[in-house]
C-alpha cells in the first residue's frame, strides 16, 4: 500500500456539495409545497429532516475543520461557507414552518413564483460550490456566481412589488402582517444564496 505525505481534503468538497445537495431538497420540496398548497405537518416535518440532516453535516465538517491541520483553503472561509449553505436550508424549513404555524393553506402567485426563484438560485449554488474543487469549471462557476447574483435582484424587485400590491389591497392587518414577514422571508433565501457565491468569489480571487 503507498503512502502519501500530502493531506487528504477531499472530504471538505463532499461535505459542501452533501449541503449543496440538502439545499437542493429544500428548494424543492418547498416548492412543491406551494404549488400543492400543502404546508401541513407531515410536509414541514419532511422540511424539518432535511434541516437536521444539514444540521448534521455542518456540525460533521466543522468537527473536521477542528482537527485538519492543512485545509484546501482558508480555514476562516471554510467556516464561513459551511455556515452560509446552513442558513439556507434554514431559512427555508423557516418558512415551510411559519406558513403551517400560521395556518396559510392557499399560498398565492407570488409565493409559488418566489419558490420558483428560490428553486432555480439554490441548484445554480450546486455549480459555484462544486467549482471550487475542479479548477476547470471555473468559468461554470463564474456564471454560476453571477446568475445566482441576478435572481437576487429579481427577488428584490419581487419583494417590493408585493408588497405594494399588499398594502394597496388587503384590509385585514393580521394578513399584512403575515404575508409581510413570508415575502421577506422568501427574499432572504436570495440574501443568503447570495452571501454562499460571495464567499465562493472570495475563495477563487485568494486561489488565483
Amino acid at each position: 500500500m503507498g503512502f502519501s505525505l500530502l493531506p487528504k481534503t477531499t472530504d471538505f468538497f463532499v461535505l459542501f456539495n452533501k449541503q449543496a445537495e440538502l439545499a437542493v431538497r429544500a428548494a424543492t420540496l418547498f416548492a412543491r409545497q406551494t404549488r400543492d398548497g400543502r404546508f401541513d405537518a407531515e410536509t414541514v416535518n419532511q422540511m424539518r429532516d432535511i434541516e437536521h440532516q444539514a444540521d448534521e453535516v455542518a456540525h460533521d465538517l466543522m468537527d473536521r475543520l477542528n482537527k485538519t491541520f492543512i485545509t484546501p483553503f482558508d480555514r476562516e472561509d471554510i467556516h464561513n461557507l459551511a455556515c452560509a449553505l446552513d442558513d439556507v436550508i434554514d431559512m427555508i424549513y423557516t418558512i415551510s414552518n411559519r406558513m403551517r404555524v400560521y395556518r396559510i393553506d392557499t399560498p398565492d402567485d407570488t409565493l409559488v413564483e418566489f419558490a420558483t426563484i428560490i428553486e432555480k438560485s439554490v441548484k445554480t449554488l450546486v455549480t459555484a460550490v462544486e467549482g471550487l474543487k475542479d479548477p476547470k469549471m471555473l468559468q461554470a462557476t463564474k456564471d454560476a456566481c453571477i446568475e445566482v447574483n441576478r435572481l437576487e435582484n429579481v427577488g428584490d424587485t419581487m419583494r417590493d412589488a408585493s408588497l405594494a400590491r399588499l398594502f394597496e389591497n388587503a384590509t385585514d392587518p393580521i394578513h399584512i402582517v403575515k404575508w409581510k414577514e413570508i415575502y421577506a422571508f422568501a427574499e432572504e433565501v436570495l440574501d443568503l444564496c447570495e452571501d454562499v457565491v460571495h464567499i465562493v468569489e472570495s475563495i477563487l480571487v485568494k486561489q488565483a
